[in-house]
Parts: structure tokens; sequence; C-alpha cells
């Protein structure tokens, strides 16, 4: 059974800097797109930035490009989004999610969802 666990969120001011984590087990990490989504109240989980299994095919959310930047350490089984210069429109809920197959900027056909880790921009 794959299991995905997001941590790093909090709260933070504008302008500020967070680094998720998302770990992932049960399964072969190496073979999987990664994925960041994020998600608030009363709207749909969209996507904010995923990446190759080999690293070689990394894609952003436009509002995104420039501050965030995802990474993965096959070695330790984990995929990161470094957030920088973060907006109040930033704040949400951010989920991981694990699929295998091409590299795209949606969320449908993505398998696995970690359990989400709340992100709060204060201005």
């Amino acid at each position: 059974q794959v299991q995905l666990v997001e941590s790093g969120g909090g709260l933070v001011q504008v302008g500020g800097s967070l680094r998720l984590s998302c770990a992932v087990s049960g399964g072969t990490f190496s073979n999987y797109v990664m994925g960041w989504f994020r998600q608030t109240p009363g709207k749909e989980r969209a996507f904010v930035s995923s990446i190759s299994w080999t690293g070689g095919s990394i894609l952003y959310l436009d509002s995104v490009k420039g501050r965030f930047t995802i990474s993965r350490d096959n070695a330790k089984n984990t995929v990161y989004l470094r957030m920088n210069s973060l907006k109040p429109e930033d704040t949400a809920v951010y989920y991981c999610a694990a699929h295998v197959g091409d590299n795209y900027p949606f969320t449908s056909g993505y398998d696995y969802w970690g359990q989400g880790t709340q992100v709060t921009v204060s201005s």
C-alpha cells in the first residue's frame, strides 16, 4: 500500500518561505511522477507543480513560477516544494500525489494522495 505523508506546513508572514516535504512509502518512488496541489475552502483542488521520475521534466502553475521550486530525492523517497516570497493567495491546504506515467499539469490521473498540510500566509 502506497502512503504519502506531507510535512512542513505552517503559518508564515507575507514574503516568507516554507519547505514542504512529502515522504512516500510502500511503492517504488523512483517510478512515480510526483505532484503538488493545493485547495482552499469551496474551491477545487488545483495543480501547483510536478516533477517526472528522473527530475528532467518539471512543471509549474504560472502564478508560482520563479517563487516555488520542486525537487525530489529518490534515495530518500521524498519530494519537496520550496516556497519563497509567499503571498496571502498561496494560503491553502497543500497535497502531494503520485502516479506512474507522463508528467502533466492536471489533477486527474494521480493514483495516490497524501492527507495534506496547511499553509497560511498572513499579511
